[in-house]
């Protein structure tokens, strides 16, 4: 009796060191989840990172707040006539992260999806908001903020919207963009300056979206002081300057 007690007291010393072995073999085996989101400095474990093809398109944050500037993108269906209508529409803000992306149900009858290049499907504008609610909140949210995207004349005309020309940012016509004086599609432009492959195939409103405003982002400081030097030289002109 008194040796069984000592062995409950003082258990085999092998068979504690092998559970203490499996307690650090578990810890060391076990790494800290990591997220593609959030900030740069949050850096992916260099083994896995080698094993990721990195997205450039990826938000750097998770901050999803409106921000001064938003950059929009549509999709579009076929109505009658072979017309465009509203079909989707997206806002995205300087992170990329999404503040608005709804399908919209057209005012007419939809006749062609175009979904080989839309993605909508019958399915997505069931349940879709009207044109009306849609135009109103896109109306709210870009009312005194810069306008970022590609080839926005489509995007509001779509929309029966327009915009102060001082806010708008189109990638499509940023001079630096052209080559030869001619507009660039927007994934030529994604694929030579932001490295990121798009619109293979169906079209994503979001990535659209965050491509434009990357491009942005990136040549921000200098876009922007073309538009301010430009601003200058027509107020001077307005008021009978050379």
């Amino acid at each position: 009796m008194v040796g069984q007690k000592k062995n409950k007291l003082n258990p085999n010393p092998n068979w504690a060191l092998l559970q203490e072995k499996l307690k650090i073999d578990a810890a060391n085996t076990r790494k800290p989840e990591k997220s593609l989101l959030g900030k740069r400095k949050e850096r992916l474990d260099p083994e896995v990172a080698q094993n990721l093809s990195f997205n450039p398109l990826t938000p750097t944050s998770t901050d999803c707040s409106v921000t001064d500037a938003l950059a929009m993108d549509c999709e579009m269906v076929g109505v009658g006539g072979n017309r465009s209508a509203l079909g989707r529409v997206t806002l995205v803000n300087e992170w990329g992260n999404v503040v608005y992306d709804e399908y919209v149900r057209p005012i007419e009858h939809v006749v062609d999806y175009r979904t080989e290049i839309s993605g909508i499907r019958h399915h997505h504008l069931k349940k879709a908001k009207t044109f009306q609610v849609a135009q109103k909140k896109v109306v709210e949210m870009l009312k005194g903020r810069i306008l970022v995207g590609h080839a926005l004349r489509n995007d509001l005309k779509a929309l029966l919207l327009s915009h102060p020309k001082k806010d708008i940012r189109d990638t499509s016509g940023y001079h630096p963009f052209l080559k030869d004086g001619r507009k660039r599609a927007l994934r030529h432009l994604a694929e030579e300056l932001l490295g990121a492959k798009i619109q293979n195939g169906e079209h994503c409103s979001i990535e659209d979206a965050r491509a434009a405003m990357l491009l942005y982002q990136k040549n921000k400081k200098k876009w922007e002081k073309v538009v301010k030097d430009q601003s200058r030289h027509t107020k001077k002109l307005s008021e009978g300057g050379v």
